[in-house]
């Protein structure tokens, strides 16, 4: 459905830099750098996909999408959509943004705040060539299926201005969605909406993209989203693409340090592969062995022990002889989250973060004893 193939973009002065220009003379290195928003950046989004672009700010996340509107021009690449090429660089070719029929939500909704809902929505139609403009009837009908798609039908007359900041989301979707886009392009639309609201409209959009098929890229920052909306992800670092998987195999099989660092929170420990036990490894750490079932690592390889916190279980007494995985140690600090009850606990120099159900709270100077299944031992290259 869309393909991206080689995406370059950067940003800075070059040789050619109106400072050399003006004042001729060679700028300095500084003046020379470029920063490159998209370093190669190649992926494809099937029909009916849901993809997201994620990664922290200045990551380079959201020139992607705006090359993909028109509203970027990159420096090379390719971009296509239903095999319909939108930007070639070696044909320079580059359809302007108002031909390329996209649906587009921005970060901040971009709500006419003159025009009723009804208006609103009807907009894009409204604004079309005359020999491509729907009569009254359709633009009525396509309107009102758009409003009812985003259970906004019973506000169709009333002020824009005057909906909630949920509605004001879906009024935003209403108006990409009426165009019958054959890609939907999403700006970071929830992070403008408070905690309780956007954990809430990330079902709505869940339920909207399912119901209607709907293909869509979709940007974000926050990985709890990410995984919550994804059918797949490709997680961005520096203008470059980590990993690109489905929200279960980005969280439990990151291939990066970065990775395993930004989604979710993760304990790293650095070992290195010894011995082999069928389909076992025994990662040797200066804090004793830790046993891995998860992929197979050549004996002698440096890595890093990745170990999330919901899998580390924590108990004031040992388990029986032979118990695989179990580290002493000593609680340093807790702190009650409502929904578990996180400690910190100190293995000589290092320390863990364990998460446990809100039952189990121990303070801080117990000895406990930590252990992890070899299933939930991840590792990843040491950097």
């Amino acid at each position: 459905m869309l393909t991206i193939d080689g995406l370059y973009k950067a940003y800075g002065p070059t040789d050619a830099s109106p400072a050399k220009r003006r004042f001729g003379r060679t700028p300095k290195a500084a003046e020379t750098d470029r920063v490159y928003a998209a370093d190669g950046v190649t992926f494809t989004v099937e029909q009916g996909e849901l993809f997201t672009l994620l990664g922290p700010s200045g990551c380079g996340k959201t020139t992607p999408l705006r090359s993909v509107a028109g509203l970027e021009r990159p420096d090379r690449g390719t971009i296509s959509v239903a095999g319909r090429t939108f930007f070639d660089s070696t044909s320079a070719t580059n359809v302007p943004a108002n031909q390329r029929g996209l649906g587009m939500v921005f970060q901040s909704y971009a709500i006419w705040p003159h025009m009723s809902v009804f208006k609103n929505v009807s907009f894009p139609l409204d604004v079309l060539p005359r020999n491509r403009r729907p009569g009254r009837k359709d633009l009525q009908e396509r309107v009102m299926r758009a409003l009812e798609a985003t259970e906004l039908s019973v506000f169709a007359d009333r002020p824009a201005t005057k909906l909630s900041g949920g509605q004001q989301q879906r009024l935003a979707l209403a108006r990409a969605l009426v165009i019958q886009p054959q890609l939907m392009l999403l700006d970071e639309p929830l992070s403008n909406l408070d905690a309780k609201l956007r954990e809430n409209m990330r079902f709505e959009l869940k339920r909207l993209q399912r119901e209607l098929n709907l293909t869509a890229v979709y940007v974000t920052h926050d990985q709890v989203e990410a995984l919550a909306l994804s059918s797949r992800i490709a997680v961005m670092n520096a203008g470059r693409i980590e990993q690109i998987g489905k929200p279960r195999e980005i969280y439990t099989q990151p291939k990066t340090q970065f990775v395993a660092e930004f989604i979710g929170t993760s304990n790293f420990i650095a070992g290195r592969a010894g011995r082999r036990s069928g389909d076992s490894v025994c990662i040797d750490t200066v804090d004793g062995p830790l046993w891995s079932s998860v992929g197979a690592v050549p004996e002698g390889t440096e890595v890093l022990v990745s170990l999330r916190p919901e899998n580390l279980a924590l108990s004031t007494r040992p388990g029986p002889d032979g118990t695989l995985n179990e580290l002493r140690a000593t609680v340093v600090n807790r702190a009650f989250m409502g929904e578990s009850v996180d400690h910190v606990v100190s293995i000589g120099k290092l320390e863990l973060r364990v998460r446990a159900n809100p039952s189990i709270s121990i303070p801080p100077g117990e000895e406990v004893y930590v252990t992890v299944d070899p299933a939930n031992v991840t590792l990843v290259p040491a950097e």
